[in-house]
């Protein structure tokens, strides 16, 4: 079942076009990964899905409903969850206040449970629940970020750029947890940089160029694509017939 749709929506800062005619969709339960260069419109198309920056045509579906005219915090409480490139969290409140925050809008009583379940999943969160957040490491602040969205119980968690600034290490950790937080039945679409990690990790991806959707195709085809591997993957790959690989 899909449970995002976008479809041609364009989305412009001023003069500044970022997103022209683009077009996704997400089915219920699968990790799809956005990736492209600098500059490309990633970042804008989560924007535009969490309700930060409105597009000025076009249309998004969730859960088979029309977002038009929805804010950013009713979207949030209908279970959609931004995870912002920069972490974003609240640095002069501790990990507790922080993982609280996450959870403002709920009325249920199982906010103390999903705090058993982001400690499961960050362990070092449990160590420094009272700790202040400006003061953990990037890293450590990175899995604040995601468990402050956890606390939301989203039913689509979209990740802008998560391992940015992370050392080796503690980027294959990042990793590793959103590949477990996906088999708990979270929907994902992921903006990353590091396209190999994510397409490793999705089961589907976009290629965005210049605002637009250049390919779509499962992960492991443009994984093995000797476009995508020259462009993003970091080496091309021989065709052995001499012909250019095809322009995306």
């Amino acid at each position: 079942m899909t449970l995002l749709d976008v479809r041609g929506i364009h989305v412009a800062y001023g003069s500044v076009h970022a997103i022209r005619d683009l077009s996704l969709s997400v089915h219920t339960g699968e990790m799809v990964c956005l990736i492209g260069a600098n500059g490309a419109g990633k970042s804008t198309v989560l924007k535009a899905i969490a309700g930060i920056q409105a597009p000025s045509t076009g249309v998004i579906h969730y859960a088979g409903h029309s977002l038009a005219r929805m804010p950013a915090h009713e979207r949030a409480q209908k279970g959609i969850a931004l995870v912002p490139e920069g972490r974003g969290i609240f640095v002069r409140l501790d990990v507790m206040e922080n993982l609280q925050l996450g959870a403002y809008c709920r009325s249920d009583t199982a906010v103390d449970d999903d705090i058993r379940y982001v400690f499961d999943l960050f362990p070092r969160l449990a160590e420094r629940s009272r700790q202040i957040a400006g003061t953990l490491s990037g890293g450590e602040q990175q899995m604040l970020a995601i468990a402050r969205a956890l606390m939301g119980r989203p039913r689509l968690l979209l990740l802008d750029e998560p391992s940015m600034g992370l050392a080796p290490i503690m980027v294959q950790k990042i990793f590793e947890i959103i590949r477990r937080i996906a088999s708990d039945g979270v929907t994902i679409l992921l903006v990353e940089q590091n396209a190999r990690l994510a397409l490793a990790a999705s089961k589907r991806g976009y290629v965005m160029e210049s605002g637009r959707i250049a390919l779509a195709d499962t992960a492991p085809a443009l994984l093995a694509n000797p476009e995508v591997q020259n462009l993003y993957l970091g080496g091309a790959v021989s065709r052995g017939d001499g012909a250019s690989p095809p322009a995306i």
